[in-house]
């Protein structure tokens, strides 16, 4: 039950901030999970496996209340996201596999350094220049192959990935999110079920496991950050957005230094 309660308390946390802030919960859901894990004493050799895993698995949830959100204010530009998923599935099946090759301490530093990025970013409010236009098939194919894939890898929506690449190429913010929460989607299908896959008769997995998704934990934080992503939402008009980015961007330097130094 206390497990439980610690679940139901990330998943909510995840959700105010993702509405808050815009960010996928998955930057939140991960250190979480791979803290609590380690306090249950999960196998270290699978324990960011399965932290990741379950995080995909519960982005596929919370996505599809996001995306019926911006689709109802037509923000979503669906060419844009039919053009990306091809390659977007690809590249998280890939991701997947090339985390499965990956001892944990490895994953775990990975993720760290991606952390501090997404930190700097947001710290910093670096945003690419709009400069051109969408690039052809090939080029969307392989935009999406390398966002699904460091999106697997990390066991995030892809958000911080996607946004950044549609306004460089000149889509508007406002379109850019929606369709960014659009791909999330994709992304996390193929995400937890290539980590399923892959860690599938894995003998170090806790029970209740399929594969890297870890169920207790995926229902607890799944429930709560969908009923809390309004709230975040809602905050977000009443509070002083810049001051909160800065600090949320403390928080997760601290997170990745945390998970760099182990």
């Amino acid at each position: 039950m206390e497990t439980l309660l610690i679940y139901l308390v990330v998943g909510a946390f995840a959700g105010v901030l993702a509405g808050l802030f815009g960010v996928g919960g998955g930057l939140i859901i991960v250190p979480a999970l791979a803290f609590t894990f380690q306090a249950q004493a999960v196998d270290p050799a699978v324990l960011m496996h399965v932290a990741i895993g379950t995080s995909l698995a519960t982005i596929v949830v919370t996505s599809l209340s996001s995306v019926r959100a911006h689709h109802r204010r037509g923000a979503v530009l669906w060419e844009i996201f039919r053009r990306l998923t091809p390659g977007i599935v690809v590249g998280a099946l890939l991701g997947a596999a090339v985390a499965d090759l990956l001892p944990g301490d490895w994953l775990r530093r990975i993720f760290a350094l991606f952390v501090l990025t997404i930190a700097a970013q947001m710290g910093f409010g670096l945003r690419p220049a709009p400069h051109r236009g969408l690039p052809g098939t090939p080029g969307m194919f392989g935009a999406g192959g390398v966002i699904g894939s460091i999106s697997a890898i990390v066991g995030i929506g892809g958000g911080s990935l996607t946004v950044p690449f549609l306004t460089w190429c000149n889509v508007e913010m406002r379109n850019a999110v929606a369709t960014s929460a659009a791909c999330g989607l994709p992304i996390a299908v193929a995400g937890a079920a290539g980590f399923i896959f892959q860690g599938w008769g894995e003998a170090a997995l806790p029970a209740w496991s399929s594969g890297y998704v870890y169920w207790p934990a995926f229902a607890g934080i799944a429930v709560a950050s969908t009923a809390f992503a309004p709230l975040g939402a809602k905050l977000a008009h009443s509070l002083p957005g810049a001051k909160l980015k800065r600090i949320f961007a403390l928080f997760l330097a601290v997170i990745g230094l945390r998970l760099l130094l182990g």
